[in-house]
């Protein structure tokens, strides 16, 4: 291992070592630590730990490199670290996107209120059958109830995406799947209130695999009292007339053109 390689690793050593204490010291909610990697010409050339409300593409046009499409997720569970990989190629001289944290549509905000930072990442799966693709449509005890979304949620503490993934297809739909490789990553960054109420300064790490279901039968929500209040086998062409949450409503329809 060289010097360069050698001090990435050593970085990243110490950024799992020191992630959760740290997080908690700040007010920061999250789970594992996020690294994002750039691949150019068969190599790694960049690597960096993604912070609360960093945006992969930002992260990586601020060290001079333009992500150009979703490689691989590298997972392990203990310690709990995901490695988000990306092809990229050089971009320099090329300034960095600045954006303001955009905010909740009417957010009204107490004086000397503090958000919460609140780094979640979640797994999804677009499942596909002879039936159509597998949706649910998300309850009342969330901010987007009557909305529908690809069926995922959040990954555990030690937990790999994809044994997410098998959970929460389970227990909002009663499928059983086969993941056939990694669809998208997704990331978002606002402020806004959770369905508790509490203020958050919320950083989303979506990460969406493509899954088949051989023996699709009606969907089942096995976690009542969840954010899932239903699951349906949806054909294609009805998806776009379905009211689709703002998290995946570009998103999902660019991904069953592929």
């Amino acid at each position: 291992m060289n010097d360069q390689a050698n001090g990435q690793a050593n970085g990243q050593a110490n950024g799992l070592a020191n992630g959760l204490a740290n997080g908690l010291a700040n007010g920061l909610v999250t789970q594992a630590v996020l690294w994002v990697v750039g691949m150019c010409d068969g190599g790694e050339v960049v690597s960096f730990r993604l912070e609360h409300g960093e945006l992969p593409d930002v992260g990586l046009r601020v060290r001079g490199w333009a992500l150009l499409r979703t490689r691989d997720v590298v997972a392990q569970a203990t310690p709990h670290m995901m490695r988000l990989v990306y092809d990229v190629e050089e971009a320099p001289g090329i300034p960095s996107p600045t954006e303001k944290t955009r905010r909740d549509p009417g957010l009204v905000i107490v004086p000397g209120e503090v958000a919460l930072r609140h780094q979640r990442l979640a797994a999804y799966a677009v499942v596909t059958s002879e039936r159509g693709v597998l949706l649910s449509r998300f309850s009342t005890s969330t901010n987007a109830p009557g909305t529908w979304g690809l069926c995922g949620g959040g990954v555990d503490p030690g937990e790999l995406p994809e044994e997410t993934v098998h959970r929460e297809v389970w227990e909002e739909s009663g499928q059983q799947i086969e993941i056939t490789g990694l669809a998208t990553i997704t990331s978002s960054h606002w402020i806004g209130r959770a369905p508790s109420g509490r203020l958050e300064d919320f950083h989303a790490v979506r990460l969406a695999y493509d899954a088949t279901c051989r023996e699709p039968t009606d969907p089942v929500v096995h976690d009542v009292g969840g954010t899932t209040e239903h699951s349906e086998w949806v054909r294609l062409e009805r998806v776009a007339s379905l009211p689709l949450v703002s998290s995946w409503r570009d998103v999902l329809p660019a991904l069953l053109r592929r």
